[in-house]
């Protein structure tokens, strides 16, 4: 709590110079060994190539096959980003920032250094390096992909997830940042429940539910514990759980979810759940994703 009311109260460069030596210091801890192998999803005709990036943040390099055309999400680490354009021998053209902090827009301007004609898209002005700022359903093309902007604002009021769609039998994918999570949400740094209850439950909920999710961060064991602890009797998010066990053991991704996986596992997703409604004790979604949210960033996994 402390944390967010001070950043708040900062001026965006202090923010960003805070954020970055919180975010570099927690890295450190990990002794130069990544949080989780960079695997490849391939679609019908794009790739996604994971890239992971500090102590549990997810970098994501979308490439369509037909035209070889690259797009980077939150590239916090241009090192990282460069070698994987290079080994893929793809044409990087566009940054798909989700929100200004540092731990996702902190590695633009370095990016811009080496990829000079990138296209910075964001919905924020206070994202680094941005000249290209993006509203609720502007649309632009990844070579052939379709891309749709859907802003999301609650963690930061400019937050912005990237819908993306293909030909043939492409499934969907959306690029939610901290706005969704394997399980969870975003905190509520510059928004209300009823702004999340928006985004997760009319926008996002309203995708197919074959649509990947690609999210910001590592954070699913701890976020489908919290799950069990609403709702104790749910066998999909055990099962979930004991999948993810597997996975992380072996230093794996949990990313991409999907959004019927969501749907079924995420409280924050189900909160017009009998079951979870129960567990807040109200009778409305958006006291109920209050009450939760409020409940998450105190609970001990």
């Amino acid at each position: 709590m402390f944390r967010q009311v001070a950043l708040r109260a900062c001026p965006t460069w202090l923010e960003n110079k805070f954020t970055s030596i919180y975010f570099r210091a927690k890295s450190m801890s990990s002794n130069g060994r990544s949080h989780s192998q960079s695997v490849t999803i391939d679609h019908s005709n794009m790739k996604v190539q994971i890239l992971p990036a500090l102590q549990d943040n997810y970098m994501y390099l979308i490439i369509d096959e037909e035209t070889k055309e690259a797009a980077i999400v939150d590239p916090v680490d241009p090192e990282a980003v460069a070698t994987a354009v290079e080994q893929n021998n793809v044409k990087l053209t566009k940054v798909l920032t989700t929100h200004h902090h540092w731990d996702h827009a902190g590695g633009n301007a370095k990016l811009l250094k080496n990829f000079s004609d990138v296209i910075v898209y964001g919905g924020d002005e206070r994202i680094e390096a941005i000249n290209r700022k993006i509203t609720h359903n502007d649309t632009f093309n990844i070579g052939s992909l379709a891309v749709k902007c859907f802003a999301t604002p609650c963690h930061t009021r400019g937050h912005i997830c990237y819908y993306i769609t293909g030909t043939g039998e492409h499934s969907p994918s959306v690029f939610t940042g901290d706005t969704l999570f394997a399980g969870g949400c975003g905190r509520f740094f510059e928004g209300t429940a009823d702004q999340m209850y928006r985004a997760l439950v009319e926008i996002l909920g309203s995708l197919p539910e074959e649509t990947k999710v690609y999210c910001g961060h590592e954070y699913t064991v701890n976020n489908l514990k919290f799950g069990l602890h609403v709702e104790p009797d749910n066998m999909a998010i055990q099962q979930k759980l004991d999948w993810v066990y597997i996975q992380r053991a072996n230093n794996l991704p949990t990313v991409p979810s999907t959004i019927k996986d969501e749907k079924l596992t995420n409280p924050f997703m189900r909160v017009h759940e009998p079951s979870v409604m129960k567990h807040t004790q109200q009778d409305d979604p958006v006291q109920t994703m209050s009450y939760l949210r409020c409940e998450k960033d105190s609970f001990k996994a």
